[in-house]
């Protein structure tokens, strides 16, 4: 038997889109029959894998999407989409590798459920570019994301404080707007993707809310202040209203969060 950590690393290394989303696969099935050994000796790498095609630049190199007639901006929405879901993959199997040691077994089994729902969103939207006549690696794709991942690969805190509850719940925010153009452009089958990749959102923002309120009790911090200063320390960037208050508020994350520090 083969470790969940050796698992976890060898699908972050796989590079090919649909070749992660299979490794993903298999392994979250592994691990929910109790097929992998609790082990996270093996370290997980400092960048995973991606398409050997595939374009990564600085976000402020990215060409702008308004560029180009009407196909090409809907296949640049539905790229940008593809790519934020990929890294989500990534994101999500690398807390679960990188931090599982130091949580718990429901740590592990909800990000790696998390990952497992990201795999199925990438596959989702790239089915959709395949109808459009294009693909994931036909367009650049910014490295931001996981970029402020990396910045906190040594604190389970500040990456839960970061990832799930600034960059996914921003998800939250811009995700109905997004579905309610795509759905007045005529596109029923993209707004129900959107649609569905909002409702799991909501409950990826509430697994990562959820852990990091356990361990505010267990550093005897309050969750509000101490989110507040490790956003402070480690987001580089500045949450921008408006808010989706109440897709918040279902993924635990209140306003005593948020509001004072936009």
């Amino acid at each position: 038997m083969i470790s969940v950590g050796q698992a976890i690393r060898a699908a972050l290394l796989t590079g090919e889109a649909r070749a992660k989303v299979k490794a993903t696969r298999r392994l979250t099935r592994a691990w929910h029959r109790r097929e992998l050994v609790w082990d996270f000796a093996e370290p997980m790498p400092e960048h995973p894998a991606c398409p050997a095609a595939l374009e990564v630049l600085a976000p402020g190199r990215m060409p702008a999407r308004a560029a180009g007639g009407s196909e090409h901006k809907t296949i640049a929405l539905w790229h940008s989409l593809a790519h934020i879901e990929f890294v989500a993959i990534d994101l999500a199997l690398d807390m679960a590798g990188r931090f599982g040691a130091a949580m718990s077994r429901a740590f592990v089994d909800d990000f790696l459920s998390v990952a497992a729902d990201e795999a199925m969103h990438f596959s989702l939207i790239d089915r959709k570019l395949r109808t459009l006549g294009s693909h994931y690696g036909a367009l650049p794709a910014h490295a931001g994301l996981w970029e402020a991942a990396h910045e906190t690969r040594h604190d389970v805190a500040a990456r839960l404080a970061v990832v799930p509850m600034v960059l996914e719940a921003r998800g939250l925010d811009v995700t109905p707007s997004m579905r309610e153009r795509v759905l007045a452009s005529g596109d029923l089958a993209g707004a129900r993707i959107l649609q569905r990749i909002l409702d799991d959102e909501i409950r990826h923002v509430g697994i990562g809310a959820k852990h990091f309120k356990i361990l505010a009790e267990r550093y005897r911090k309050v969750p509000e202040d101490y989110w507040k200063t490790l956003v402070s320390a480690h987001f580089r960037g500045r949450l921008k209203p408006p808010f989706n208050d109440s897709a918040r508020l279902a993924a635990g994350l209140s306003r005593e969060f948020y509001a004072r520090v936009a």
